[in-house]
């Protein structure tokens, strides 16, 4: 049994309206606040903020590490509530932070940080590893509050930078995140965590939540499930912002027969990425796509990063799920899914705006393409396991 399911509090009847969207409506349990973070002009000072007012613990993971700007600001505020007597603890993926400065690592242990590096890409290191990342981003406060989503810890994310999206989230299902992170830090070879997880509490909020993650070989494809069961159920919109689309096929399917069951499916993917194979790759599925009448669109400012959808603005996931092989395959993943028309409407009104920054693929133009994109295409396409 997966950790999302082991728990979750007392489960409040979800309404009816609602029951279709989700395989199991047990896992969603009401009592959350959830707030949409816009990229890292939002989500910084709120991570910040609730780092500040921490008086037990902190639980940081994140993917990307830099010793930027943004590096040293939430190593100072790290190491200022680790000299405050919090237990604070630091996992980041080492692939994801290759080359990341030992001073910026020393100074954190220094202040107390406990820190530890997911499978060092080195082979003469004690669990080192190559293909399987811990791709999430996640950060908890004193088993109270949580926050995940695609903003990792750097500059390119800070005000002005990458488009992405995060979630601050209160309620029962924070503990599910805590939970995560410790079952994960003791894999990376953390040293045992003595004090236990605060039990969940209901929040303010009355939002219906869940967090899903794929922890395990038993719960590998949950969140693929979650997604390919919503859009199934779509009757009228289908909105995803992905920044690396190349899904399989059996979320190209599910896409495909909504569509041509007069939902209104329109994709946001990056116009400028920063990895272009992954870009190719996508670009290889849009033909068949276009053609079951999906709509796709090319964000044209600074790299879009966010991984999220919405559908009938009812159910809605944001995480560090990609709609990739990595993600589906190898990455530790997770999202935080809502059963709530007001917090999905808004996801979806958010969308809505993103899509008049965006130029959409059109299908006659894009049959016309040259023949070396085709091939690139074609090409990046084969590799996209590894992508």
């Amino acid at each position: 049994m997966g950790t999302a399911r082991a728990i979750l509090a007392r489960v409040p009847p979800v309404p009816t309206e609602l029951k279709d969207y989700v395989y199991d409506a047990r896992i969603y349990t009401g009592g959350h606040e959830l707030c949409l973070l816009r990229s890292g002009a939002e989500a910084y000072p709120a991570m910040l903020q609730a780092i500040a007012l921490a008086r037990e613990t902190i639980h940081l993971e994140t993917y990307i590490l830099r010793a930027d700007e943004t590096g040293r600001r939430f190593a100072e505020a790290l190491g200022e509530r680790a000299a405050a007597g919090v237990r604070v603890r630091l996992m980041f993926d080492a692939f994801g932070a290759l080359g990341l400065d030992d001073g910026y690592l020393g100074r954190l242990r220094s202040a107390g940080v406990r820190v530890v590096a997911y499978r060092p890409v080195a082979p003469w290191r004690p669990r080192w590893g190559l293909w399987r990342r811990n791709h999430r981003k996640t950060l908890v406060v004193d088993g109270a509050v949580g926050f995940t989503g695609g903003i990792n810890i750097g500059d390119e994310y800070a005000a002005g930078g990458w488009k992405d999206l995060h979630v601050r989230i209160e309620g029962p299902a924070v503990g599910t995140l805590d939970a995560l992170f410790r079952a994960t830090w003791m894999t990376a070879g953390g040293e045992p965590i003595a004090e236990q997880a605060g039990a969940p509490t209901a929040s303010p909020g009355s939002v219906l939540a869940t967090v899903i993650a794929n922890e395990d070989l038993l719960s590998r494809f949950e969140i693929r499930r979650a997604y390919v069961h919503a859009i199934r159920r779509a009757r009228g919109t289908i909105r995803i912002l992905n920044a690396y689309f190349i899904p399989d096929a059996r979320v190209r399917r599910a896409l495909r027969q909504a569509a041509r069951r007069g939902v209104d499916v329109r994709v946001v993917v990056p116009a400028f990425p920063d990895i272009r194979l992954a870009h190719w790759a996508s670009r290889h599925l849009y033909a068949r796509l276009l053609r079951a009448g999906i709509h796709i669109h090319e964000w044209t400012g600074p790299m879009m990063h966010a991984k999220a959808a919405v559908v009938d603005r009812s159910w809605c996931a944001i995480g560090t799920y990609n709609l990739d092989y990595r993600s589906l395959l190898l990455d530790l993943e997770v999202i935080v899914a809502a059963l709530d028309r007001d917090f999905a409407g808004s996801v979806h009104d958010d969308v809505e705006r993103d899509l008049s920054s965006c130029r959409e693929v059109v299908a006659e133009t894009w049959r016309r393409r040259p023949m070396l994109d085709r091939l690139l295409e074609w090409g990046a396409y084969r590799l996209r396991r590894w992508l």
